[in-house]
């Protein structure tokens, strides 16, 4: 019988740990329904029923508490790897801080004289540069791709004056705000990919029009971005002497005008930008 009684816990906790990561008040509506079989039900104090009621509240609110504190650890994290390094910026320059914020996280950079893109640790990066004393060093490509950047990450990056390439995609923090840091990089900036970045809207996009030197914009597989043809097509307005990657008509295209009509909208934006490219 215990082992039957057991059993059946193990289930129930199964079961009602999903329910309570999809209700907050999953918990208070336990108590609630307990108190209420004991006192108006007649049930006795040791009843099964009770018991189980007693032990799965008991149980739910010391999971609630740790899933709590696992989020906090993981929001510290979070801002503890994008600090902003101003002390070392002011004592080894913003190209020096922004190399070791890059493989930090586990990033690329490739400085100027490099040909590849550098992943490891700092003194590994210095061991294959072969600074000389007073060499300037100036990053030309960082890969941050699937890394855990974030907004207040910016800061280690924004003051790069030879960034060429960056490398967003798949940055589940980088977002629309993320985005409109981005005007620091207008003279300089080539290359972006933004390609799977889940919080990027077309709001974001549109911060992007600052960036006036950019040949190559990656914005495939944005999830929050409706209406994708449509948009590339501002894209490709925005940005004329940019290759843009992504949003096909493939992705589907909302009938904001008959399908024929779209699709000479598409082709005269086209051929506008091949014009202006030639001229």
């Amino acid at each position: 019988m215990c082992l039957l009684l057991q059993i059946i816990l193990s289930l129930l906790t199964g079961l009602l740990f999903s329910q309570m990561r999809r209700s907050k008040g999953f918990i208070s509506l336990l108590y609630t329904s307990a108190r209420h079989n004991s006192n108006s039900t007649g049930l006795p104090a040791d009843s099964v029923k009770n018991r189980v009621f007693r032990y799965l509240c008991k149980h739910f609110y010391d999971v609630e508490y740790f899933a709590q504190t696992i989020h906090s650890l993981k929001k510290w994290n979070l801002q503890r790897k994008n600090r902003h390094f101003l002390e070392a910026c002011q004592h080894h320059g913003d190209d020096l801080v922004a190399v070791a914020f890059v493989l930090n996280l586990k990033g690329g950079v490739r400085c100027q004289g490099q040909r590849t893109c550098h992943y490891g640790s700092i003194k590994s990066w210095q061991s294959t540069l072969n600074l000389t004393v007073g060499q300037e060093v100036l990053v030309e490509a960082i890969d941050l791709s699937g890394t855990l950047i974030s907004y207040e990450g910016l800061d280690n990056l924004v003051n790069l004056k030879a960034l060429k390439q960056l490398d967003l995609s798949r940055c589940p923090n980088i977002d629309d705000w993320s985005l409109g840091r981005f005007h620091s990089f207008a003279d300089v900036l080539e290359e972006l990919s933004l390609a799977g970045c889940p919080q990027i809207s077309e709001r974001g996009l549109a911060c992007l029009h600052h960036l006036r030197n950019l040949k190559r914009l990656n914005v495939s597989n944005l999830p929050s971005i409706p209406n994708k043809p449509f948009i590339r097509i501002l894209l490709e307005e925005m940005l004329p002497h940019c290759e843009i990657i992504g949003m096909e008509s493939d992705e589907g295209l909302v009938q904001l005008t008959d399908g024929d009509d779209a699709e000479e909208l598409q082709n005269s934006a086209s051929n506008r930008k091949h014009a202006e490219i030639s001229a």
